[in-house]
């Protein structure tokens, strides 16, 4: 059975102006969070919030380092999402209510 929250989550992370601005920053490479809160003038608890968020949809990625968590956007999460707006966009080539995967 397919895992229609999963794929949800990753939608949910590109439905948000502050998450496309984190990702935005996240292109140039992995950030400290306090790099994030610096460049996007938003509090600690709302950067918490974004980041689980991402962080649960499988793009980004966290690893703790002292008091601060560096992020950054995973290979394996975006090929993730990629592919998924690929499947869910593609046009039904059996016709009717097909699911096929021809």
């Amino acid at each position: 059975m397919h895992d229609y929250a999963a794929d949800a989550k990753v939608f949910k992370a590109f439905c948000d102006v502050n998450r496309l601005q984190i990702l935005e920053q996240l292109r140039s490479g992995e950030k400290c969070s306090c790099v994030l809160l610096e460049k996007l003038h938003i509090s600690q608890s709302t950067l918490s919030y974004h980041m689980k968020i991402l962080c649960d949809s499988g793009i980004v990625v966290g690893r703790a380092e002292g008091k601060w968590t560096h992020y950054g956007i995973s290979d394996e999460g975006s090929q993730y999402a990629k592919e998924l707006l690929q499947i869910l966009t593609q046009k039904n080539i059996c016709g009717t209510e097909c699911t096929c995967q021809k």
